[in-house]
């Protein structure tokens, strides 16, 4: 058989070469071919050098096919692909138009607060008087986990808490359109041993322990804190708050166990809208305290110094006796624990917990 093939290869095929002279018939009318001089084996070197010669064309046109049909099927490698303008938010008109309605420089500095319960963010401005007002509200899309502080890395909880954002915390190239990192753990968070990284507010509508503002809205809130930073603040305070903190709803959420936590953070809220400032913010002793006489660097984790209570806000609404006799029914060693659930793995993280606080 390989004697066979090798006659049939095109190599061993006798060529074709027209004389300008027709051959002589045979007897049975068959004109025969007319057998040409074999090929020499300078021929054959000729031939196979044609052959390799034409192979770098060959391989550049289907190089040059590839890509045009990469092209067309929109390739996103980096290696073609124009690089993205980075992005710095815009503030709109109309938001615009209201700093000029509510007596407000452009560049003044910020505060932003977030509420839970209500899915809505808060940016208050200080105007030229020197205090802050709200200045724009904007609805969460999407926050995970439940009422309740962040615990752990990977419980998925959104923090509460005051927190601080500085330049280095903002991400304009965030693969969720926008972002800032919220400050998550703070002093406090780390004195009690909670652990998480990278909880943003950012755009787009899915969360795992963030607070997603969609793109559309993210756009206006990063421009917001941006030109903040460039009219010369230097952090901007951000309070993230399980629901509004009133006297009604702590009442209502009286038999939480977080209630004593979150009846702290109302007297952070207390203290911002008794003043329209923002509080100064420290930590002893594993908890809050505003604006307290006292200055200086504090021992999150050690005893308070005597007299750093935060100042009493006049005017500022105490908790109902409801709340207070409520909260001392709640056993200690549960009393900042986030999870009110009856998943079973929530269940095992609340009973590694206990005894922690």
């Amino acid at each position: 058989m390989d004697h066979l093939l090798d006659r049939t290869h095109p190599d061993h095929l006798p060529a074709c070469r027209h004389t300008g002279h027709l051959p002589a018939r045979t007897p049975t009318g068959h004109v025969p071919a007319r057998l040409e001089p074999p090929l020499t084996r300078s021929d054959k070197t000729k031939g196979k050098t044609l052959r390799f010669s034409q192979i770098p064309s060959v391989f550049a046109k289907a190089c040059f096919f590839t890509l045009i049909v990469t092209g067309l099927g929109g390739c996103s490698s980096m290696q073609y692909a124009p690089k993205a303008a980075v992005r710095t938010g815009t503030v709109r008109s109309p938001t615009v138009k209201q700093m000029e309605t509510l007596d407000m420089d452009r560049a003044a500095p910020i505060l932003v607060r977030i509420y839970k319960e209500e899915s809505k963010l808060e940016v208050w401005k200080q105007d030229r008087s020197g205090k802050f007002a709200l200045l724009k509200s904007y609805p969460i899309c999407k926050f995970s986990g439940n009422l309740g502080p962040k615990l752990m890395q990977g419980d998925h909880q959104a923090p509460e808490g005051f927190y601080d954002i500085t330049p280095d915390q903002m991400n304009p190239n965030s693969s969720e359109y926008l972002a800032f990192n919220t400050g998550f753990p703070n002093a406090f968070d780390r004195s009690l041993g909670r652990s998480g990284s990278f909880l943003m507010v950012h755009g787009g509508c899915r969360s795992v322990g963030c607070y997603a503002m969609t793109d559309y809205a993210m756009e206006e809130i990063y421009g917001l804190v941006d030109e903040a930073f460039k009219g010369g603040q230097e952090k901007v305070q951000l309070q993230a708050f399980p629901f509004r903190m009133t006297a009604q709803n702590l009442a209502s959420h009286a038999g939480d166990p977080n209630l004593p936590f979150w009846e702290m953070l109302k007297a952070g809220s207390d203290t911002f809208l008794a003043t329209e400032r923002p509080p100064r913010v420290a930590v002893c002793d594993r908890r809050y305290v505003f604006n307290s006489a006292l200055t200086g660097e504090f021992n999150p984790s050690a005893p308070c110094p005597i007299g750093i209570d935060s100042t009493a806000i006049a005017g500022a609404p105490q908790p109902s006796r409801e709340i207070t006799a409520s909260a001392s029914t709640v056993p200690p060693n549960t009393r900042t624990i986030a999870y009110r659930t009856a998943d079973p793995m929530a269940q095992k993280i609340q009973e590694n917990l206990r005894g922690i606080y």
